[in-house]
Order: structure tokens, then C-alpha cells, then sequence
């Protein structure tokens, strides 16, 4: 059953920068070079975004984060650890694929 709810605009965080902290409190500054945004199937009010970001060292790694409607009616950064269901998952993946960042 789709929702009838109007939620506001998807997100986009690419060229945005952020930062990270290492367990041994090191600072490691990236910024988002690609995203995938899929509404999750099961909760319309949640987006997962595997991201594809490149610290300042020039090394790419991929992050899975999803954003939630908070209390505000906005996109809210979630986090915890997502759950999502297997097909989400797969669609995810194959988008990754198509896009080149994994094989």
C-alpha cells in the first residue's frame, strides 16, 4: 500500500564534505562523491543512500546511511544501523554495480 503522505524533497549530499573520527581519535575529512537513494520499500518515511566518498588521502570507500523524517517534518541523518529488506538490498546493489563501484 502506497502512502499518501507528501514528504518533502530526497536529499542530495554530493560535493558535500564531513568528517569522521577514527577509534584512536584521529580526524579524517571527506566529501561525498556519489549517492544512491532508494525510499525503502517497507517505510515510505526512510531513505537509505549508500554513498561513495573520497577521504583527503584520495582513498574511496562506501558508506550505507539512510535519513528518516524527524520530528520537524524534515530529512533527518539516522544514526543507528539500518535495516532494510533483502530486495532493497539487491536493488541497491545492482545499482552499484551499474554505476561501477563494486564488481
Amino acid at each position: 500500500m502506497k502512502s499518501s503522505v507528501a514528504y518533502p524533497e530526497q536529499p542530495n549530499h554530493i560535493e558535500k564534505h564531513g568528517q569522521s573520527q577514527d577509534s584512536d581519535g584521529r580526524i579524517s575529512k571527506y566529501t561525498i562523491i556519489d549517492e544512491i537513494c532508494i525510499p525503502q520499500s517497507d517505510t515510505p518515511n526512510k531513505l537509505i543512500y549508500p554513498q561513495k566518498i573520497q577521504f583527503e588521502n584520495k582513498e574511496i570507500e562506501l558508506r550505507l546511511c539512510y535519513y528518516i523524517i524527524g520530528k520537524s517534518g524534515r530529512w533527518v541523518f539516522g544514526r543507528f544501523a539500518t535495516f532494510l529488506p533483502p530486495n532493497d538490498y539487491q536493488e541497491i546493489t545492482s545499482e552499484a554495480k551499474r554505476r561501477g563501484w563494486i564488481k
